[in-house]
């Protein structure tokens, strides 16, 4: 009996003692969504009984055939103007689907100059990003470029994630493992419901400002009352964020000083340039860097990593996905902190305010070229490994 056959065969059995009161959540996160967008979804493996799924048999498949698609183009690269009119064409002419494509690409004075591309362009759906809901428009995703297409992928969906499929034509490659000397063949493949995907988790993240400082003005948030004190209305902001939630120092010459609560107990406190929460997809981009571990994917969890910290004993840990974060300035900070989002939506934190981070119920389904397993070791074969090989001989 070959080892895979046997493991599926495996359950999970409650041994904890009797009278053990059991946490609310369970260890391995919320059970994630596994419909992407208005038609996709996961096949479901019946020989499956454990709580996480052999990743060799998470495949894609379709409820109803594809009917539209979305294209991300990096704004204003002229390398990727040729593979995008060539794309667009074929699933435009070729493949009589919908595309939806961001106006500001169209904007491009190489596309919109194009006479011989006009004629297709006006067959598109277009979408102004902040401004239009298009989450049950799209049936799947095609990414041209690096790895911040895909992320920006993410950022347009704050839930359901229809099924992404990215190229490689950018500067970085661990998130976009197809080539595209054949993309025909393989969208092909992808329409007809024939690929593995990699649910990549995201961080459901809370920012709640607590208090306005002190301002010589009134301004949306901050009413100023007569005896000069701050009043201010709870105001919350959610995020899903694919790679991290970064906190750091800003611009200030002090260390950031962040009490770090997990499940609601004071774990520590975080002083130095920062500190990193990140998921198993975000642990081979900063905090890698950081020096934390490089953890699959398909690996449940959150991974807390300190920057530059002033005490040599905190190093990076690994926590379950199914706990919840939270982040606060220290009483004894002297100074604000600054947080971003994969990158994005930069803003600072004051004296009460709080950052709320816990495991998102919405992945973003990855489409992979082989397997989850192989893909991630490629990746790593083909972006750090060669690199460190080349830094090793360099003389």
């Amino acid at each position: 009996q070959s080892p895979r056959s046997a493991a599926s065969q495996l359950r999970v059995t409650d041994i904890s003692p009797p009278n053990t009161i059991m946490r609310p959540q369970s260890l391995h996160g919320p059970s994630p969504v596994t419909t992407f967008g208005p038609k996709a979804c996961m096949l479901q493996n019946p020989h499956t009984v454990m709580h996480i799924q052999d990743p060799a048999s998470q495949r894609l498949t379709w409820n109803k055939p594809p009917k539209s698609v979305l294209v991300i183009k990096k704004i204003r690269d002229a390398s990727l103007l040729q593979p995008f009119k060539e794309l667009c064409m074929f699933l435009t002419e070729m493949k009589d689907l919908i595309v939806y494509v961001e106006k500001k690409v169209l904007e491009d004075p190489a596309i919109s100059d194009d006479e011989n591309f006009g004629a297709i362009t006006k067959k598109f759906c277009t979408f102004r990003d902040d401004l239009d809901d298009i989450s049950n428009r799209v049936d799947f995703i095609i990414c041209l470029g690096g790895d911040g297409t895909l992320l920006y992928a993410s950022s347009l969906f704050q839930e359901s994630v229809p099924p992404v499929m990215a190229f490689h034509l950018g500067s970085l490659g661990f998130l976009t493992p197809f080539k595209f000397d054949t993309y025909q063949s393989q969208v092909t493949q992808i329409i007809e419901g024939n690929a593995a995907i990699v649910l990549r988790s995201r961080l459901k993240v809370r920012v709640l400002k607590e208090n306005c400082e002190k301002k010589a003005r009134v301004d949306d948030n901050c009413i100023i009352l007569t005896n000069g004190d701050v009043e201010s209305s709870r105001r919350a902001v959610q995020y899903q964020v694919l790679n991290e939630v970064v906190v750091d120092r800003g611009p200030s010459s002090y260390l950031s000083n962040v009490d770090l609560f997990l499940d609601g107990h004071l774990i520590t406190t975080v002083q130095g340039d920062g500190v990193i929460v990140s998921t198993p997809t975000g642990s081979t981009a900063y905090a890698v860097a950081a020096g934390a571990s490089m953890i699959h994917p398909n690996v449940p969890a959150i991974m807390i990593t300190p920057i530059c910290p002033h005490s040599l004993s905190f190093r990076p840990i690994v926590v379950p996905a199914g706990v919840e974060l939270k982040i606060m300035l220290s009483r004894e900070a002297r100074n604000t902190a600054w947080v971003s989002f994969d990158g994005r939506k930069r803003q600072e934190i004051c004296h009460g305010d709080s950052i709320t981070i816990t495991t998102s119920c919405f992945p973003v389904p990855s489409i992979c070229f082989r397997d989850p397993v192989n893909d991630w070791f490629e990746s790593l074969a083909q972006c750090i490994f060669k690199v460190f090989s080349k830094v090793s001989r360099t003389p």
